[in-house]
C-alpha cells in the first residue's frame, strides 16, 4: 500500500504542481508505474477547475467564470500538457525530417506554429466549455457539469495512457522526464484500473455520453499514426498533445450529443 501510494503521489509531481510528500522525486522505479493514475490525476485537476467555475459563477458571468476555470486548471498543471502541445505544434509545423523535429522539440524557445496552435487550443477550449456550461447551467444540471469536467480531465489523460500502451518512445533525450514511462507498458490489472478512474464519471452522466469515447479514440490513434509517420513513435510533448487535442473533441462530443440525441 505504501508503494502505491507513493507512485500515485511520483504521478501528481509528474503531472501537476500540486504540493507532494517530501519521499516523492521522479525515481524511475516509480514513475514507470505512474501511468495508471494519470486519470486519477485528470480526476483532481478536473475537480479543481470545476471548483473555480462555480466559486466565480456566483458572483461574475459565466464567460469570465470559464476563463477561470481554465487558469485554473493551467496553474494546476504548470501547463505541463499545454506546454506539449506547443512544441508538438513547432516541432512537426517546422520539421520536415525525424532529426529536426527532434532537435525542435528539445527547443525551450517558443515559436511560430506553438503560438498559434495555443491560442487556438485555448480560444477552442474556452469558446466549447463556454457552451457546455451555459447549456446546462440553463437547466440547473450542476452535478452534470461536474461529471463533464470531470470525465473530460480524466478520458484525456487516458488517451495519453492509451498511446503509450500502443506505441514507441523516440525521443533522443536520455534525461528526459518521460522516458522512465516508457521503458514499461502497463499490466492488464494496471490498464484496467485505468481505464476505471476514466469512466467513473460517467456514473452522473446521461448513458449516450459514453459515445465521446470514440471519436476521442480515434483522436487519438490518427496522432498516434501522424506521430509514428515522422518520428517512428511519439514523445513526452506528444503525449501533451493527445491530451490536449482529445480534451477538445471531448468537449465538442458534449455538444454534438446534446442537440442531435
Amino acid at each position: 500500500m505504501r508503494k502505491e501510494i507513493r507512485i500515485f503521489f511520483t504521478a501528481l509531481m509528474f503531472l501537476t504542481r500540486l504540493p507532494v510528500p517530501q519521499m516523492t522525486d521522479h525515481s524511475p522505479e516509480y514513475l514507470e508505474k505512474a501511468a495508471k493514475y494519470f486519470p486519477l490525476i485528470g480526476w483532481i485537476v478536473g475537480s479543481i477547475s470545476v471548483l473555480m467555475f462555480f466559486l466565480c459563477y456566483s458572483f461574475l458571468s459565466i464567460e469570465l467564470s470559464v476563463l477561470a476555470s481554465i487558469i485554473a486548471g493551467v496553474i494546476t498543471t504548470g501547463a505541463f500538457h499545454e506546454d506539449g502541445f506547443a512544441d508538438a505544434c513547432d516541432a512537426f509545423g517546422g520539421g520536415w525530417t525525424k532529426e529536426k523535429i527532434l532537435d525542435i522539440m528539445k527547443d525551450s524557445r517558443l515559436g511560430t506554429f506553438g503560438v498559434i496552435g495555443l491560442i487556438s487550443m485555448l480560444a477552442t477550449k474556452y469558446l466549447l466549455l463556454r457552451e457546455i456550461t451555459a447549456l446546462f447551467v440553463s437547466t440547473s444540471s450542476t452535478l452534470t457539469i461536474v461529471g463533464i469536467f470531470l470525465m473530460a480531465h480524466a478520458l484525456s489523460r487516458f488517451m495519453a495512457v492509451v498511446a503509450i500502451q500502443t506505441s514507441v518512445y523516440v525521443f533522443s533525450q536520455e534525461k528526459s522526464k518521460s522516458k522512465p514511462l516508457a521503458s514499461r507498458r502497463l499490466m492488464t490489472f494496471e490498464l484496467l484500473s485505468a481505464g476505471l478512474f476514466s469512466l467513473l464519471p460517467f456514473i452522473v452522466l446521461p448513458s449516450q455520453y459514453l459515445l465521446v469515447i470514440a471519436p476521442m479514440l480515434v483522436t487519438t490513434f490518427l496522432l498516434i499514426r501522424y506521430f509514428k509517420k515522422w518520428i517512428g513513435g511519439y514523445t513526452g510533448d506528444c503525449l501533451g498533445a493527445i491530451q490536449q487535442a482529445t480534451e477538445v473533441v471531448c468537449y465538442l462530443s458534449i455538444i454534438l450529443l446534446w442537440k442531435y440525441t
